[in-house]
């Protein structure tokens, strides 16, 4: 499977979304439909989005007690969407109810995906927010390990873990990372983060770059920048 660059629309309507991709007459961008955009446009964004020509990321992080996210998944499912996900927080009778739910009655779905922790969090906001005394790493290490057994086919997971998490979970294991910055860009609120390169390097399956595109002057030689980084 190979490399790719998945753009993050997180804009606040759907017409703010057809404008920035608008701007994309040649190659169509995988983008990510997260819960700010899905929940002001609705499911009709993923069926306008898709007859674009765009590959769909559905980032709604799912997380509650089995039979709710199973009958969810069951929704998603109906969506031609590429990748949806869920967090692994909810342990491991979730995530599977999660893959049956999701599963059509011909046996295809998307792929589905786990987040191990945000890329918002370090160790010290774990530690006392969460409660959560091991180091981080061991903690993200755990959560895949976790969506493996589950029967998930990845994570979402700092840059910074992604060759770890193919350690222990096998190559064929997906990472999606964000956190990704150009090397002369803005951090912004994310604090474990790495440059598009660094992150091919590192082994990252998949990296979600979100204002580093949608926020610069030319978002499209911004994109290009980042796939050759990342994908060449």
């Amino acid at each position: 499977m190979g490399k790719d660059v998945i753009v993050a629309c997180d804009f606040s309507s759907a017409e703010a979304t057809y404008e920035f991709l608008d701007k994309f007459t040649g190659r169509k961008p995988f983008v990510k439909i997260g819960m700010e955009l899905f929940y002001a446009a609705g499911p009709s964004i993923v069926k306008e989005l898709k007859g674009r020509g765009h590959k769909i990321f559905l980032d709604l992080k799912l997380h509650d007690i089995p039979n709710t996210v199973k009958k969810a998944m069951s929704v998603l499912s109906n969506m031609d969407v590429d990748i949806c996900n869920l967090h692994a927080g909810g342990a491991i009778p979730m995530m599977e109810a999660a893959l049956e739910g999701l599963t059509r009655a011909d046996g295809t779905r998307p792929l589905l995906i786990a987040v191990t922790q945000l890329t918002s969090t370090d160790q010290e906001t774990m530690e006392r927010d969460l409660l959560i005394k091991e180091p981080i790493d061991q903690v993200v290490m755990h959560y895949a390990e976790n969506a493996k057994k589950a029967g998930l086919d990845g994570v979402v997971c700092s840059p910074l873990e992604a060759e770890k998490v193919h350690a222990r979970c096998g190559k064929e294991f997906l990472t999606v990372t964000p956190g990704v910055r150009f090397a002369d860009g803005d951090k912004g609120d994310q604090k474990r983060v790495m440059t598009p390169e660094q992150a091919k390097l590192i082994g990252s399956d998949y990296i979600v770059v979100g204002r580093p595109i949608t926020a610069a002057a030319d978002p499209v030689a911004a994109y290009e920048r980042c796939v050759r980084e990342f994908c060449d």
